[in-house]
């Protein structure tokens, strides 16, 4: 069945998909405004509107011309805050009903972005990866790190206006087919924290979905899908923990996976395993 309260944010108008660098490089407009007539027709909740390392203008020209074609609002995806700026400037909230865009994305690092609230207000995207521990980025390696910074962003856009309600935490995801590290363990034990904590109460959590499947097969041995099978058992288990929205693809049919499902069984054992053994029990999913 499909996933109930899962909001897409449609992935596909980024600059590293090889397939739209090539529609930036040749201005192709046509092109890139059809990419986001059909992912509004796909179920997407957001166009995220990412440009890679161009000019702030061409961000700004771009959500202009997204939203020339769509009702659905933008994600504008930049670390960049000129850019996020003039995104912002750009973006027309009546053309989305209105509705307000998401800024993907905020860290530690880059709080100084919280100030672009005084220019149009938005939905953030916390990045709650890294911290800044005296005075140097820190990459997050626990769940109780992950959670202290989500919280830390979360108060810190209260201070500038942002209510709890309006914060998108993204605890990080990474490739559970490289995951020697405890990473899933890591991300659902902070998505457990972040749950559970009353003082988050409203907030909502989002992931790039397709880096949890990167570098996997396409299929299983046996004929079947690998990549959204997985990505299906992950919200099935995240979901109903506040994993509300996730960056990714409208072609994956997402949907609530049975406890059964052998995605579903391979993840649960991941969970319980440590080093490459995990590593190994993904193997074995898409090796039988």
């Amino acid at each position: 069945m499909p996933i109930p309260n899962l909001t897409i944010i449609g992935e596909s108008i980024n600059d590293s998909v090889p397939s739209t660098n090539k529609l930036f490089e040749a201005n192709d407009l046509a092109g890139l405004k059809e990419l986001a007539k059909s992912q509004d027709v796909g179920g997407a909740g957001y166009i995220d509107v990412n440009v890679g390392p161009r000019a702030a203008s061409f961000l700004a020209d771009m959500i202009r011309e997204v939203q020339g074609v769509t009702s659905k609002p933008i994600s504008i995806d930049t670390p960049d805050p000129v850019m996020a700026e003039a995104g912002l400037r750009a973006y027309d909230a009546a053309r989305a009903g209105g509705k307000l865009p998401v800024l993907n994305s905020i860290s530690q690092p880059r709080r100084e972005m919280f100030k672009l609230s005084k220019i149009a207000p938005f939905m953030p995207i916390l990045l709650a990866s890294e911290r800044v521990e005296h005075g140097v980025s820190q990459p997050n390696h626990t769940a109780t790190q992950v959670y202290n910074t989500a919280r830390e962003l979360v108060e810190e856009a209260g201070r500038h206006g942002i209510p709890v309600n309006h914060c998108i935490i993204d605890p990080a995801i990474s490739p559970i087919g490289a995951d020697s590290e405890g990473r899933f363990h890591c991300l659902m034990s902070a998505i457990n924290l972040i749950h559970n904590d009353p003082t988050l109460k409203g907030v909502h959590m989002s992931v790039g979905l397709s880096n949890f499947s990167v570098m996997l097969p396409p299929k299983r041995a046996d004929g079947s899908p690998t990549k959204g099978p997985l990505e299906s058992a992950f919200l099935t288990m995240a979901v109903p923990l506040g994993m509300d929205h996730v960056i990714g693809s409208v072609k994956r049919k997402y949907e609530v996976l049975a406890p059964d499902h052998p995605a579903m069984l391979c993840l649960t054992d991941c969970l319980k395993l440590e080093g490459f053994d995990v590593i190994m029990r993904v193997q074995e999913y898409y090796s039988s």
